[in-house]
């Protein structure tokens, strides 16, 4: 297992190669993906210990998204149903951990948040609080947002690859989360256009379309903005997790044999003959 170093343009191509994905199969991907979220939204229903369950279980669902994109690639027939707990089949007790320590690190950037704006931040995203101008030009929720920002990053880098790691490479937990940190940071080039391109796609490109259309007719916005919103939605989820399998696979993909080196020209045929050991 080695992590590759790739070139800044790579992470464009991950979304290119998502989409194609998705176009092999939207139906398995799809039912994958919204099953993914309506699986662990009916555990996070459960009172008090529905959250925290869900984030046990989200390295594992994510595996068993994985799973689908493999076969899809690889153009095998599987049930999809049994494909979408096939996360939970391989090393369960090391992804459970691993959804462990990620539920606890996010909920430890949301209190570093609270500690700096008063919990302000936090209540916002809960829904239970209002975001109002005056919240938003606050300056401690600016920078506890921030701050949180910042801190996402590095929580990100070590959970992107490590569920994968710990399915298919058979790595614990701490070892899981070390390589993807360190595979994330030598392409920290192809994720920041990789960032960029997501950004492009799925805000950039259908606001300046909305836009337009707004200005030009606030009745025809409003019809095509409902008529696109679920279709968007419908193709760029499963786009965005054949997307995450691409960026594994470019990663740490196995390195292609080389060639065998061809006899030179000049040299006869008698040199490829193991050497005389002077019996008749």
């Amino acid at each position: 297992m080695q992590a590759h170093r790739l070139p800044s343009r790579r992470g464009w191509f991950w979304i290119a190669e998502g989409f194609r994905l998705f176009r092999r199969n939207p139906s398995l991907l799809g039912f994958l993906v919204f099953g993914y979220w309506f699986l662990l939204l009916l555990l996070d229903l459960v009172p008090f210990i529905g959250p925290v369950a869900a984030g046990l279980c989200v390295p594992a669902m994510s595996v068993s998204v994985m799973n689908g994109c493999r076969a899809i690639e690889n153009g095998q027939r599987v049930d999809p149903g049994s494909l979408l707990l096939s996360g939970f089949k391989t090393h369960p007790r090391v992804l459970a951990a691993l959804g462990a320590i990620n539920f606890s690190s996010w909920l430890l950037l949301l209190v570093v948040g609270s500690a700096i704006d008063g919990g302000t931040l936090m209540r916002a995203m809960m829904g239970s609080g209002v975001v109002d101008a005056d919240m938003l030009g606050d300056a401690r929720v600016q920078f506890a947002a921030l701050a949180t920002l910042l801190l996402m990053v590095p929580v990100l880098m070590a959970f992107w690859f490590s569920p994968l790691l710990v399915a298919w490479e058979n790595c614990g937990a701490a070892k899981a989360l070390f390589f993807s940190f360190i595979a994330s940071w030598r392409n920290g080039g192809a994720f920041f256009t990789y960032g960029l391109g997501l950004m492009l796609v799925s805000a950039l490109l259908p606001g300046l379309f909305l836009g337009l259309l707004a200005s030009l007719s606030t009745t025809l916005f409003s019809f095509v903005a409902a008529a696109l919103t679920l279709p968007l939605i419908l193709v760029f989820m499963p786009t965005l997790f054949a997307s995450f399998y691409v960026s594994y696979r470019d990663v740490f993909r196995e390195e292609e044999p080389e060639p065998p080196l061809e006899a030179d020209e000049g040299s006869s045929s008698q040199d490829a003959q193991p050497p005389d050991d002077g019996q008749a």
